[in-house]
């Protein structure tokens, strides 16, 4: 079995080509085409905190693989990561274990990667403007895939913590030669942005629908069991894209509070998601249909998104001899 670490899983995964092979596949999960159960969820709760398995299998590329991911919300209070996960590939025709590789770098590439795909099927072409809410890995994350799909020539950055907006505002002009500043009020920040990307773990919304301006495209990708990143009306002025329905509503904490909530207080329907990505990808529901359209994707993460990019690292460490070959 190869083991790949981290900075090698960063070595092999190109965005670019991410980007572009999650198309196909969200489009076969739409179409039925990719068998992936509902993710299992077993609760730590002296933690407040889970433990989840996301198996899947992918005809298409005979990919065949599961994340385990931790989700441990107090780690932020202590200098560790609150998600964390590896991810197992197996060989589609005997079931032997492939690979074992660090999911942490790959659960925020694909991520990212899927909401860039999606600003490139829904953003407007001349959205230049880009705003961060939020300044952690996901918020990095977003800021390098969002450029690669539009023409970014500003990016802003908001977060709770002014001095963790400023520097990573410094850093990501530095880093992406992009000018990049730290906002000081959602007012600030959203006044003529193109494009709002939300990576929080917000309980109260950090979008609201009275800061969202005629043409704008949102990403919202935070999960907080108790809480959400929109508020209702930010919800009922968009077009609503997810990347599976039955994800983004199922019961418990898996699910999008950020849908949920509204379709409970009796504000949107469940019909309100106009599409899921694949279903924009396939052409049987069209994107944006005016310039002056809301259009917002809310994000739970899906595991084919993570067996694509798996299949991807693996593809790639066996072509240049990266990892290590160990027997179990």
């Amino acid at each position: 079995m190869l083991l790949l670490n981290r900075q090698e899983v960063e070595s092999l995964l190109d965005l670019d080509r991410l980007i572009d092979a999650l198309a196909p596949a969200m489009a076969e999960l739409s179409a039925g085409r990719v068998s992936m159960p509902t993710r299992i969820l077993t609760p730590v709760r002296e933690r407040h905190a889970i433990l989840a398995a996301m198996p899947v299998y992918r005809s298409a590329t005979r990919t065949l693989s599961a994340k385990l991911l931790s989700m441990f919300p107090e780690n932020n209070g202590n200098g560790l990561p609150s998600h964390q996960a590896v991810i197992l590939a197996f060989d589609a025709e005997t079931g032997a274990p492939r690979a074992l590789m660090d999911g942490d770098f790959i659960t925020a590439a694909r991520t990212a990667a899927c909401s860039a795909l999606t600003a490139r099927l829904l953003a407007r072409e001349d959205a230049h403007v880009l705003l961060i809410v939020g300044t952690g890995v996901q918020a990095r994350a977003h800021a390098a895939a969002i450029p690669r799909v539009r023409p970014i020539r500003e990016i802003r950055v908001l977060g709770r913590d002014p001095q963790k907006a400023a520097r990573l505002a410094e850093e990501l002009g530095r880093r992406q030669g992009i000018k990049a500043v730290a906002c000081e009020s959602p007012e600030q920040a959203f006044t003529d942005a193109h494009i709002v990307c939300a990576a929080t773990h917000a309980i109260a919304p950090v979008v609201k629908g009275e800061w969202l301006e005629p043409g704008m495209h949102v990403t919202s990708v935070g999960l907080n069991p108790e809480g959400r990143e929109l508020d209702s009306r930010a919800v009922e002025k968009s077009l609503v894209v997810v990347e599976l329905r039955a994800a983004a509503l199922a019961q418990g904490v898996d699910g999008a509070n950020d849908l949920k909530w509204p379709i409970r207080d009796g504000l949107i329907g469940a019909n309100s998601i106009y599409a899921e990505v694949g279903e924009l990808i396939s052409g049987s529901k069209p994107g944006r249909t005016s310039a002056d359209q809301i259009t917002l994707y809310k994000s739970v993460g899906v595991a084919v998104q993570d067996a694509v990019a798996a299949h991807l690292v693996l593809e790639a460490a066996e072509e240049r001899g990266v990892g290590r070959r160990v027997d179990i």
